[in-house]
């Protein structure tokens, strides 16, 4: 399996990016597939989920109202869209693919791209 994440770079607060996860060489047709994201000098955090047909979605309070995840099953796919962004949200952004019990669990995910900068300056 392999995740190709892009769509990083640098943005003035308030702006936004959209960030994408292609998926390939797997049979997901019942994997979720997750956005983490890591600043530096702290955990990694869950940020966003989507159910393999995009059915279901889960953002982190931190992002509700701002990001938006979506997926283009056609081409294996998902995005996360960025909006109002803010300083704190400065982070590599890692996809990660997988069966979770629990969504946000980083250890649940079985598969993960190799992340994306994303820099918010004030």
């Amino acid at each position: 399996v392999q995740l190709q994440a892009s769509g990083g770079g640098l943005v003035q607060a308030g702006g936004c990016l959209r960030l994408s996860c292609a998926a390939s060489g797997g049979a997901f047709s019942t994997y979720v597939m997750g956005w983490f994201r890591q600043a530096p000098g702290k955990e990694r955090e869950f940020v966003a989920a989507i159910s393999w047909r995009g059915r279901s979605t889960y953002l982190a309070d931190s992002v509700k109202g701002r990001f938006t995840i979506s997926k283009d099953n056609a081409k294996n796919t998902v995005y996360l869209q960025m909006n109002s962004l803010k300083p704190e949200d400065t982070a590599v952004y890692y996809c990660a693919v997988g069966l979770p019990r629990t969504i946000t669990q980083t250890s649940e995910y079985a598969y993960w791209g190799q992340g994306t900068l994303v820099t918010v300056s004030s």
